[in-house]
């Protein structure tokens, strides 16, 4: 069950920290934003929506049952609301579960992933899913991904002794686009600068092709060819008219 991850005025804070919990563990969900008053709001595997019962303050705190798998967020009386969470509770009390993070992980950042029982909190030989996938068989019973990036996203599971845990989505995130404004304004910078660099090459080269044709104007007129045949016509022009003398004469 997937909310996608919106923009919210709120952050809803798990403890313990970790998408999923046995049965009877104490969980609380705790809302933080401007307002003062929130209230805690799950939508379950069966598609019901409802409030959470036990309120203090910004504060819910449960039980956990398997009745309590579902989609968390806050939400306030003014329409508020912030980014839900997956919380899944384990029916089977001797099987592991996933020690996931319930929030979205920053690509590039490290994350490590681990199996648990109850009784149990560090295993070994446990085998690791990545969409049904195994991805890992790790001796100290941890998977750890240095660097995450967006195909890391998924759902994830650990089998141990012959159990699974349920498995829990992963979800990846951005890194902090904090810093886009000023690569913005490199951008531009760097956009207007390459335009202007540009026009200044284009005027440049017209300037030349019109420096070209004009020195070739200037060359044909002056070239030995063109003397020539200004000799040669007035050499015609000379016999011409001796001709014509000459016919008077007669």
């Amino acid at each position: 069950m997937l909310f996608p991850d919106v923009h919210s005025a709120a952050s809803l804070t798990v403890s313990p920290d970790r998408a999923q919990h046995f049965t009877s563990d104490s969980v609380s969900l705790t809302c933080e934003g401007n307002l003062t008053e929130w209230r805690v709001r799950k939508f379950s595997e069966d598609g019901r929506l409802s409030d959470c019962r036990r309120m203090t303050g910004s504060t819910c705190n449960i039980k956990t049952s398997k009745s309590d798998t579902g989609v968390y967020w806050c939400e306030s009386g003014s329409g508020e609301f912030s980014s839900a969470v997956n919380i899944t509770v384990q029916n089977d009390g001797n099987g592991p579960i996933l020690v996931s993070p319930v929030h979205p992980v920053t690509e590039g950042a490290s994350v490590s992933l681990s199996c648990s029982l109850r009784t149990q909190k560090i295993l070994s030989n446990v085998f690791f899913y990545h969409n049904d996938k195994l991805i890992q068989n790790d001796t100290r019973g941890e998977l750890k991904i240095s660097a995450v990036s967006k195909s890391d996203e998924g759902f994830y599971k650990c089998q141990y002794s012959g159990r699974e845990s349920a498995q829990s989505w992963m979800s990846v995130k951005g890194a902090d686009s904090s810093s886009s404004p000023v690569w913005l304004i490199v951008g531009l910078v760097c956009g207007v600068s390459l335009i202007i660099i540009l026009l200044l090459l284009l005027y440049r080269c017209r300037q030349s092709k019109y420096s070209c044709f004009t020195r070739s104007i200037q060359s044909e007129s002056h070239s030995p060819g063109s003397s020539t045949n200004h000799g040669v016509n007035q050499n015609e022009t000379h016999v011409y008219g001796s001709l014509q003398h000459g016919q008077h004469l007669n």
